[in-house]
Parts: structure tokens; sequence; C-alpha cells
């Protein structure tokens, strides 16, 4: 085994440990991580699912995530991406936000997994529907938050996290909230 993917699997289940509503979930991605097989969980050339690394990007002072305006999904999201073979998936994650986001200063708050999420994603093309199994870390901003829309967004916005807990998306809600739980217990 890969020694990432046993910081991985080490990572995953102190989250269904920390998080046992979502324990069900952290199964589904050791699963995916011990399955059997020629295809790379890592690569999304793995068609029936793979993972993705995702950044819950705050702002310096905790206050406000940055959000897509996500060009083929057509919804408002995090910001993130696939590993493409890369098994690390919290240099994924900060990866990702430094190209979509373009600010000049990020920094991973930890490598602790922050939140699990599995969701379809629809046939596009000649790629068929399939599972992303994003795993997501908490990604800080420096004080200049001036981004640059990539190509991958139809915007971005600095949103108050705040507002994100009331959001009908449950996966975004539950990050606001567990984001604000954490800062108010002063754990994050």
């Amino acid at each position: 085994m890969h020694e990432l993917d046993r910081s991985l699997r080490l990572g995953l289940q102190a989250y269904a440990q920390a998080f046992p509503a979502q324990a069900d979930v952290a199964a589904l991605f050791l699963a995916l991580l011990d399955e059997d097989g020629a295809q790379d969980p890592f690569s999304r050339e793995r068609l029936a699912g793979h993972f993705t690394g995702s950044a819950w990007l705050v702002s310096a002072d905790g206050k406000r995530a940055l959000l897509t305006h996500h060009r083929k999904l057509q919804r408002w999201l995090q910001l993130g991406g696939h590993a493409d073979g890369d098994r690390n998936l919290a240099a994924v994650a900060l990866r990702e936000a430094e190209e979509e986001s373009g600010l000049p200063v990020l920094a991973l708050q930890t490598g602790t997994i922050f939140d699990l999420d599995r969701h379809w994603i629809p046939e596009r093309g000649e790629v068929p529907g399939h599972w992303h199994y994003d795993v997501r870390y908490v990604v800080v901003a420096g004080e200049d938050e001036r981004f640059a829309v990539s190509e991958e967004s139809l915007e971005l916005a600095w949103r108050p996290i705040m507002d994100i807990a009331s959001e009908q998306d449950e996966s975004m809600r539950r990050m606001a909230t567990r984001w604000l739980a954490g800062t108010q217990a002063g754990a994050l």
C-alpha cells in the first residue's frame, strides 16, 4: 500500500469517529481506497467514480468563503477538482484553490479532512455519469482577497459563511455549519 494511501485511510477513519453521522459515507471512501482493480481511484479514467480534492476556502478572518459558480454544473460550490493521479488530496485541494481562485497567498489550515461528500456527476459528452468521492480540506486566504475568475467558473464570490449555513444545498450547508461550530468552539 502506498504511504499516502495509509495516511488517507487514517484520515478517513478519524473523520468517521469525529462525525459519526457520516461514518457510512467514510466507509464508502474507504471501500474505494481498498478496491482491488486495475483502475486507479485517483484518476478520472476510473469512470465508475474517483477521488477528488476540494477546498473550503475561507477569508483570513474566517467569516467568508470563496465560492465558484461552476461552469459545467451551473451551481455555486467550493473550489476543487480531479486528483489526476495525485494521491495527496490535501495538495490537490490547495492546488485547485490556487488555480481556480488566482489568489496570491493560500495555505492549508491543516492536513485534516474537513468534510466528505460523495456526489453524482451527470453524463457530459463522451464522459458517462459517475461518482465523485470528494475529500475536502480547509484552505485559508491571505489578506489580499482579489481573485481571478478561471475558465472553470462563470463567477467567483466571497460569501458570508452565516449565509451559506442557511442554503438549501445540504453539502454547502454542512460545511458552513461545521465551520461555524468549530470556530465558536475554538477548534478551527
